[in-house]
């Protein structure tokens, strides 16, 4: 395509005025820095060449750095990108129609997509394929990199705050202080009738250094992995916490992994809930690019207590969460929030945070806290069919979300046992 081909060669062509600008000392005035500008080039490189006859050699440089810019547009304007996404593009105005709840659908506005240049459209086809490609999804989008909640607004914008019920003007405040929930920030659940239960609390994190999991490659993973290492160790050396690091990558890229585990350790960490499953198997996760390159990057580290775990390589590059089997669930609240502390004080550790939606995560259901809080709660009267529909029935008014209790996508507990926890994670305090 033309704006392709201009866009390579005025690349090229700012390469070699850069080259010789730096020669120009040996080679004499500006006069020997025109005939590799106009040889080499094309197209793009005599429009250069003319602006340069009345400009001075910088201005040069400056004239194609922009030609680059302006093939965007042009780009753009021709709707160069609704012919090389024509088959994407038909498979989301199918879903607008047939699944109306699908927002990541919903928002698409082909118009403003005709818009972008062929990189932003590439993004973000990427995200929404998990839309487009699962019907059924209720958001279909995952971001990219922490930068697309900005980058992309006209499109997170809608989709975010249809999801999240929000205003226009609402913005998210981070603000761990409860104590002015329960009873003086004592949240006991035998208040409530309820016995002792298995209770969890986690958060979804990234940091900002590095790309969100759908477009992460294996050499990213790898390297992510490699930088949290620093955090694990640290929370080995601390007496609060001790524990080991599980990982799957089965090499590290320039070397063996020392803390890589056997299928059958793994199989017994998924089984007790410690390690997340194998992601390939998700078709949501699978179709954003969060399952790719499995099991490379993926793994967890577990506190010797057995209530503290960071889950590295799942749908966020990290959730860190406690967990205990109590009634006090302030208790895990306050030791999940000591624990962050710890592992953000550690140099290179940044979380990607945004000063509109609080902590960034790749689902935007998960902006703002990044949190769930889940108990897990017998309930056999309204599961009696083998399905968790009538606790969802009872639960959504609510505000409540139902899970089977090995997380989302998974079945309930043979006893009836499924994990509910407040679905609002944004614009809350």
């Amino acid at each position: 395509m033309f704006s392709r081909f201009a866009r390579t060669t005025a690349k090229t062509s700012l390469r070699t005025a850069r080259r010789s600008m730096s020669n120009s000392s040996r080679r004499g005035p500006a006069t020997s820095l025109r005939a590799p500008l106009v040889a080499g080039a094309g197209g793009a490189s005599l429009l250069a060449a003319a602006a340069y006859s009345e400009c001075a050699p910088n201005s040069v440089i400056g004239h194609l750095q922009s030609l680059s810019d302006r093939m965007t547009a042009i780009e753009g304007a021709l709707g160069v990108g609704l012919s090389v996404f024509r088959s994407e593009l038909d498979k989301i105005a199918s879903v607008k129609t047939s699944n109306p709840g699908n927002r990541a659908a919903k928002y698409f506005d082909e118009g403003w997509f005709a818009g972008l240049g062929l990189p932003a459209q590439k993004t973000m086809i990427n995200i929404v394929r998990t839309g487009f490609e699962n019907p059924d999804s209720g958001l279909g989008c995952y971001a990219m990199t922490p930068s697309d909640y900005d980058e992309f607004s006209e499109f997170f914008e809608p989709v975010i705050r249809d999801y999240h019920g929000a205003g226009p003007d609402a913005v998210h405040v981070t603000d761990w202080d409860a104590s002015d929930v329960g009873e003086n920030g004592v949240l006991d659940v035998t208040k409530l009738g309820l016995p002792e239960l298995s209770m969890r609390v986690r958060v979804g994190r990234n940091l900002a250094s590095f790309n969100l999991p759908g477009s992460m490659d294996q050499a990213e993973r790898i390297r992510f992995e490699k930088t949290m290492l620093k955090a694990f160790e640290k929370l080995v050396d601390d007496p609060e916490y001790g524990g080991n690091i599980y990982s799957l990558s089965p090499d590290h890229g320039d070397g063996p992994n020392p803390n890589l585990i056997s299928d059958k350790k793994y199989n017994e960490l998924v089984k007790a809930h410690v390690m997340f499953k194998d992601m390939d198997a998700d078709p949501y996760l699978k179709s954003a690019g969060i399952a790719s390159d499995w099991p490379y990057g993926r793994g967890c580290w577990q506190s010797k207590d057995k209530q503290c775990i960071i889950w590295f390589g799942e749908e966020d590059q990290l959730r860190i969460m406690c967990m205990k089997k109590g009634s006090r669930l302030d208790e895990v609240f306050n030791r999940l929030k000591k624990m962050l502390d710890t592992v953000e004080s550690i140099d290179g550790i940044n979380f990607a945070k945004s000063d509109k939606y609080g902590y960034i995560t790749s689902c935007p259901s998960n902006l703002g806290t990044g949190m769930r809080a889940s108990v897990h709660v017998k309930v056999p009267n309204l599961t009696s069919d083998g399905t968790d529909r009538k606790a969802k029935e009872i639960c959504g008014p609510l505000g409540l979300s139902v899970r089977g209790t090995g997380g989302e996508h998974t079945p309930i507990g043979a006893d009836g046992t499924i994990d509910v926890s407040p679905r609002a994670r944004l614009f809350i305090k």
